[in-house]
């Protein structure tokens, strides 16, 4: 189980939880990657290291051409529609743009739909909020927490003339959270960025307990003399976390092995993680397996069930287990005019292993009818040129 925290004490911006982001170990192309796949004008990123009051950090810049175009909600809801985007980022984008909209349509008192984006309907802020999602979507965290988050103060000139700050649609998309001025005396929380943490920030805390393994700080343009500029991202896992599994084992050497393949396939499909069949031999000589299965806690009930229901066993061993597991992704590759599955396994932020998916290859070499190891190897070949294996140092 992976948990995030962002300290918020300098607010936030897309730019900056940009720059945590990577600065934690997402790679860079991860957020690219959508940014480039929007039917827009060309946008790229780029990373330079910063410095606010000592503290190290990575500064992401979005570079997109000058544009005047004021997108309505539905404008910006179909941009991300057509856009050819992983489905978790297109909804999570789509969200966050949407509390943009009912945020900006209760403060100038206009239905959502009629709201023109003016500074966050920019090509900029489109970047920062398809690649924020893209970036935690990567995380896959179990869970995400941040501080209170620091929102400025005085006043600014935006499109409409001048607001006060905090700026009516940052308290707006803030309501229930809990905010603070903070002691610098500017907008330190942006809408794009407030939109952000409301979409992907399941609870308000200070620090949880948790065992630290990464942090990420992203630098903010300005570098004001009251506090390091900066948002970090902690990453971890909880302190007091249970066992991430839990391993469940039985002997039984007096089930017909015909069925064993399908007590496998109806463990997986009640929530197991794993399962499996050691041969042994048992008492007075007698060939026998054990049964193992791998299951969340929660899985538990279900998995019981179905180990009593389709073997012969009266009994089994639980203990709890823990998992050491790389980060890993989803992808596609194109094949023979097909698309197959692959996993991507990164270890701090390095690809360390390309693996294809052989129902995949399998289903592809009966439609084309080939061989299935010449589908394999076509495959296998594809999938290490688009990730390829990154050398250790």
């Amino acid at each position: 189980m992976t948990i995030g925290w962002l300290d918020l004490a300098a607010g936030a911006s897309g730019d900056m939880l940009l720059g945590a982001l990577v600065d934690a170990g997402v790679p860079l192309h991860v957020l690219a990657a959508p940014v480039a796949a929007l039917p827009v004008e060309p946008i790229t990123l780029t990373t330079e290291p910063a410095t606010r009051h000592g503290l190290g950090a990575t500064r992401v810049h979005v570079h997109a051409p000058p544009s005047h175009v004021h997108r309505t909600w539905a404008d910006v809801r179909a941009l991300l529609t057509d856009a050819v985007l992983p489905p978790a980022v297109r909804e999570g984008a789509l969200a966050v743009f949407e509390r943009l909209a009912v945020a900006e349509g209760r403060v100038h008192r206009v239905p959502a739909e009629e709201v023109h984006f003016h500074e966050v309907g920019a090509l900029d802020a489109l970047a920062d909020v398809v690649g924020v999602v893209a970036g935690f979507t990567h995380l896959g965290l179990d869970a995400l927490t941040a501080s209170p988050v620091a929102l400025g103060s005085g006043s600014a000139r935006g499109a409409h003339g001048v607001v006060p700050i905090p700026g009516p649609a940052v308290l707006e998309l803030l309501r229930g959270v809990p905010v603070v001025a903070g002691p610098v005396p500017a907008e330190t929380c942006t809408p794009t960025g407030a939109a952000l943490l409301a979409a992907l920030v399941a609870e308000w805390t200070t620090l949880p307990a948790m065992r630290v393994q990464r942090v990420g700080s992203g630098a903010g343009g300005r570098d004001p003399e009251q506090l390091p500029n900066v948002v970090r991202l902690v990453l971890g896992e909880p302190a007091d976390q249970p066992a991430d599994e839990l391993l469940l084992e039985t002997n039984v050497d007096d089930l017909d092995p015909r069925l064993w393949p399908g007590v496998l396939t109806e463990l997986l499909a009640a929530g197991a993680s794993d399962a499996w069949l050691t041969p042994i031999l048992m008492k007075k000589g007698r060939p026998a397996h054990t049964l193992s299965v791998l299951c969340r806690p929660g899985a538990l009930v279900a998995v019981h069930d179905v180990v009593v229901a389709t073997t012969s066993t009266i009994g089994m061993r639980v203990q709890p287990v823990r998992k050491v597991a790389l980060d890993r992704a989803q992808a596609r590759v194109e094949v023979l005019g097909g698309q197959i599955g692959v996993k991507v396994a990164r270890s701090g932020g390095r690809v360390v292993n390309v693996s294809v998916e052989f129902e995949d290859v399998a289903a592809l070499a009966g439609q084309l009818q080939l061989p299935v190891k010449e589908v394999l190897r076509a495959a296998t070949a594809a999938a290490e040129r688009a990730h390829p294996v990154t050398p250790a140092g």
